[in-house]
């Protein structure tokens, strides 16, 4: 049993400490997916983006008798002085940093060109947006997502054309992507991009959501987009179906968060083979976290840290309580 890997401890979804080591840690050195170029296609619209407390600007200043553009979308921070990076892959993809303490993509998503180019992102119009926060932890969207052990009775309508049976995760380089079917690798393309993004494509059209953590630790900002080159019927009709499956999972979570909360569950052992994607992800959090407090505690000692502590909110007797 000392072999199974175990998940993160309640307290790491409860605690405001844990977050601001997250938010060093995790969201401010990584790679996030903001969506395909054809989100960004108005050119009169601003579209904004906030993770992790830091607000991102997107643009699209070519001209608008191009079309469908992607060498004029320009990707920035609000913040002045903050520095980050962009990035777009060949199939259209739009990526950006929190700062310039971030890995290459190349890097950072080590393989991922390769799948995502079999895909040709540009041909998916945007339909619809939508926001709103769920009372859960950012990482208790993730484990549901991570996983598909939940699925046969949670989603009966996704299930039918995509049995649990068979279904399976392949974690790469910061990055999953799960199959319904291994024996069926195009049929539905679903990913997860850490540390809060995915993609999936299937059902006719194209779906993106993002996790987004607030200040405080049970409450989720939870960003949807919706993509489809069908007609209104067809795409309300698509858009029915994912939204379904979108609400299913925000019930179960609010559910788990106040379990969490409530000390009902504190710590487990993951299913090595239907559970490996959380813990892929999980492994991952726990990794940069414990790092980013050991740079604290080495700075702390020697006695040029004050403020970073401050930073962190988290005192020596709370470090070892959740970590």
């Amino acid at each position: 049993m000392d072999s199974l890997t175990r998940t993160l401890p309640a307290s790491w979804f409860c605690s405001p400490a844990l977050y601001q080591l997250e938010r060093r840690a995790v969201f401010l050195k990584s790679w996030h997916l903001l969506g395909p170029v054809t989100r960004f296609q108005s050119r009169s619209e601003t579209v904004v983006y906030e993770i992790a407390q830091v607000t991102l600007l997107v643009e699209n200043r070519s001209p608008e008798s191009e079309g469908v553009d992607r060498d004029g979308i320009v990707v920035y921070a609000q913040e002045e002085g903050r520095e980050i990076k962009s990035y777009i892959t060949p199939s259209g993809l739009v990526f950006a940093t929190l700062s310039l303490d971030t890995p290459s993509f190349e890097e950072f998503f080590s393989g991922l060109e390769e799948l995502v180019n079999k895909v040709d992102f540009t041909k998916l119009p945007h339909r619809r947006s939508l926001s709103y926060e769920g009372r859960f932890n950012w990482k208790t969207m993730i484990d549901g997502f991570q996983e598909c052990l939940h699925c046969q009775y949670t989603h009966p309508t996704f299930s039918k054309y995509y049995p649990p049976t068979f279904y399976s995760v392949t974690n790469h380089a910061n990055f999953s992507q799960h199959m319904a079917d291994p024996s069926k690798p195009s049929d539905g393309l679903f990913l997860y991009f850490f540390p809060i993004c995915t993609l999936n494509v299937y059902g006719g059209g194209m779906s993106s959501f993002r996790t987004l953590p607030t200040t405080e630790p049970g409450v989720a900002r939870m960003e949807f987009d919706y993509y489809h080159s069908g007609s209104d019927e067809e795409f309300e009709e698509y858009f029915r179906f994912v939204r379904q499956v979108a609400l299913e999972d925000f019930e179960l979570c609010e559910m788990a968060q106040r379990n969490l909360e409530r000390g009902v569950y504190g710590e487990g052992i993951l299913n090595p083979l239907k559970e490996n994607g959380v813990a892929f992800y999980q492994q991952r959090v726990r990794a940069l976290v414990r790092g980013e407090w050991d740079k604290v505690k080495r700075e702390r000692e020697k006695g040029s840290v004050k403020v970073e502590a401050r930073e962190v909110g988290m005192e020596e007797g709370k470090a070892i309580a959740v970590l």
